[in-house]
């Protein structure tokens, strides 16, 4: 599904501008980390893969020797076809997925098994930022939708993805699954995405004590202001379309707000996201589960 069904963008009549604030600003400047081959022979499954975060993990994990099963409402064929050419070795598929059909989902990870044999590394991403309304304003059949596609579909994804590292041998594998700061700092006019990322932080930790007899590590990341990309532009416009006391209704001033809410007066990149997702995918994170990153610049 694409974006335009996904999201009401008539609705939220969005402009083209990226709002970008310059990563060299600001404080503790990023760094970039030397190419490993941590993930070599493993095998992957992201979903929300044609995201911002999905796809860059995605490359990240096929530089590093992965072989990468990519879930998404709306698949990517020329992306797809780009890791076929540049990884010949390695092997990719994409599956059009709808994360709340249980039965495709079971069926898609089966599928994975019987190909590959194991499943060992789950990115847990897919999404809905939902509207940006007072709650009194605030639609049932949004929040529905936002609760259904971020708590109901990373559920069954996890659900369905544990069973096959509970049953593999060896058995186990690693989770990440993507929260937001959204979910701890409650911001406001956002109350069903807020609402449904404090449920995959809690989700996260009462899962790792539940799959760690199975050798099973599953942790969360919690992002803040990341950015440029279509979700810090429509948080940004769509803020200061809100009629809210906290903030302008100039996005240019209320991008300039959310930032100086940053000690390191900057927004995030996306690879600053991945690279933690990275990490507590791979062994070098084999003593942490049930444990939640937040990637804020300070907040």
């Amino acid at each position: 599904m694409p974006k335009s069904e996904l999201y009401n963008l008539k609705s939220d009549s969005l402009t083209d501008s990226s709002y970008e604030m310059n990563p060299d600003k600001g404080f503790c400047k990023k760094n970039i980390s030397t190419n490993k081959k941590r993930f070599k022979n493993k095998i992957a499954v992201v979903t929300g893969s044609t995201g911002d975060f999905g796809k860059l993990c995605v490359e990240k994990l096929a530089e590093e020797g992965c072989n990468v099963y990519l879930w998404d409402l709306m698949p990517d064929h020329k992306f797809l076809s780009s890791l076929q050419d540049k990884y010949p070795e390695q092997t990719f598929e994409t599956h059009e997925l709808d994360i709340c059909n249980e039965n495709k989902v079971k069926e898609n990870t089966q599928n994975i098994v019987s190909k590959s044999g194991k499943i060992d590394l789950l990115f847990n991403n897919a999404g809905y930022q939902g509207d940006f309304k007072n709650t009194l304003d605030y639609s049932l059949e949004d929040f529905r939708k936002t609760i259904d596609i971020n708590v109901v579909g990373a559920f069954i994804v996890l659900k369905e993805i544990s069973m096959a590292m509970k049953s593999q041998h060896p058995q186990g594998g690693s989770i990440v699954n993507t929260a937001s700061m959204a979910g701890i700092g409650a911001p406001p006019n956002m109350i069903a995405y807020a609402t449904s990322k404090a449920a995959i932080k809690h989700m996260t930790v009462v899962a790792s004590k539940d799959l760690s007899p199975y050798n099973i590590r599953i942790n969360s990341i919690s992002p803040a202001f990341i950015g440029p990309g279509f979700m810090w532009t429509r948080q940004v416009e769509l803020q200061a379309k809100a009629n809210s006391i906290y903030f302008s209704d100039d996005p240019k001033n209320v991008a300039k707000e959310m930032i100086n809410e940053v000690p390191m007066k900057r927004y995030g990149t996306i690879d600053e996201v991945i690279d933690p997702v990275l990490f507590l995918l791979s062994d070098e994170s084999s003593y942490i589960t049930g444990t939640d990153i937040k990637i804020t610049g300070g907040i």
